[in-house]
């Protein structure tokens, strides 16, 4: 079988997400994602497709091992906003990638580059709790984005980490949030008939990608600081969402 350099390109670029993620607990679609419209590899409800099925990768390996650290009453308040609003991100993507290319281009750029602005910021430390509702809000928020781009991760992300809680509990509660919210995401994709040959193959070579990436992290960390990692993988991802912005305004104007 013959690969097309675009895909060969998109498993690394899905290894090196892994192995990123792996390392600082940065958010894997978003790197995906990122890279993958900079690139110009495949179109972006494709890219959507297969991000959502690698966030399930990643996420079964996270959770085979602290499942049972996961703060269940902040996951089903998020849950409670994410769900609907990730059916209505996935139709409105449906709906620009058939009228609208160049603004679903600005739109992406947007959130990329605006999420690599938000987490690049250290969330302050709440002394207390906040309200049930601005978890809703948050899963509202993340499941826009998870509906659009598979990137459920920043609103969501933002918001747990101000939160009194265990920091076990912060990162099992995330990866949660992005198994449940993906499940919804690939039904969704499956019954829309957006389950294609292309999309197969992708999937098929980034999985293992992906679960390699993530093997290497574990097992041959770099003698680098997580910091340093997380730095240059937010100012790379700030400058992709940047050039799809510049993209899309000239195919706008």
């Amino acid at each position: 079988m013959t690969f097309e350099p675009g895909i060969l390109i998109f498993w690394a670029i899905a290894a090196l997400a892994a192995w990123v993620q792996t390392l600082t607990g940065f958010a894997l679609g978003l790197i995906l994602m990122g890279a993958t419209g900079a690139l110009g590899l495949m179109p972006v409800p494709q890219a959507a497709a297969i991000t959502s099925l690698l966030v399930l990768v990643n996420a079964m390996l996270v959770l085979s091992r602290g499942w049972r650290d996961v703060d269940r009453p902040a996951l089903r308040l998020i849950l409670l906003g994410a769900f609907p609003a990730l059916i209505a991100g996935f139709f409105l993507l449906n709906w620009l990638a058939g009228t609208a290319l160049g603004l679903l281009q600005l739109l992406l750029g947007l959130v990329i580059a605006g999420s690599a602005a938000q987490l690049a910021a250290r969330p302050t430390l709440r002394e207390t709790r906040s309200p049930p509702v601005t978890f809703f809000l948050s899963g509202l928020i993340g499941g826009t984005m998870g509906g659009l781009f598979a990137t459920t991760g920043p609103p969501v992300i933002w918001h747990l980490y101000r939160q009194p809680m265990p920091l076990a509990a912060v990162r099992v509660t995330l990866v949660s949030v992005f198994f449940l919210t993906q499940i919804l995401r690939t039904g969704l994709v499956i019954a829309s008939g957006g389950i294609t040959q292309a999309l197969l193959i992708s999937a098929a070579g980034a999985a293992p990608a992906v679960v390699l990436g993530t093997w290497l992290a574990r097992r041959f960390p770099p003698p680098v600081q997580p910091a340093t990692i997380r730095k240059a993988a937010l100012a790379l991802l700030f400058l992709s969402g940047v050039s799809l912005i510049a993209s899309a305004i000239g195919k706008l104007g």
